[in-house]
């Protein structure tokens, strides 16, 4: 087992990591708008906000030796269901050739609001 920490992705905001490598397989810790240099939300809408989580992705699993080409699985928590469509023009702009699973919900509160 493996424990991830990169710079290039937001340090975690309590005792989790920000991936674990095990079996060749890595497991990624979710990930919200947060900037990694200033570690503040970003500014701008749905799509800005979903780049930035999608970036933060991606050097997390740079830093696990992956890509998010290797994707398998992947689940969107929206705060409003109603901006699905924005985020997935996003989303997909990431994954343009066999997307992952996905299972999108709707969540009350994330952390940090």
């Amino acid at each position: 087992m493996k424990i991830i920490s990169t710079p290039n992705a937001p340090a975690a905001i309590g005792p989790y990591s920000q991936a674990v490598v095990s079996n060749g397989f890595a497991f990624l810790s979710g990930q919200i708008p947060l900037d990694p240099a200033s570690g503040k939300i970003i500014d701008g809408d749905i799509a800005a906000q979903t780049g930035r989580v999608l970036e933060n992705l991606k050097a997390v699993l740079e830093s696990c030796g992956s890509s998010l080409a290797q994707v398998v699985k992947t689940t969107v928590y929206l705060k409003d269901m109603d901006e699905f469509a924005r985020m997935n023009e996003v989303y997909a702009r990431y994954f343009p050739e066999n997307p992952p699973a996905r299972a999108t919900v709707e969540a009350a509160r994330l952390p940090r609001d």
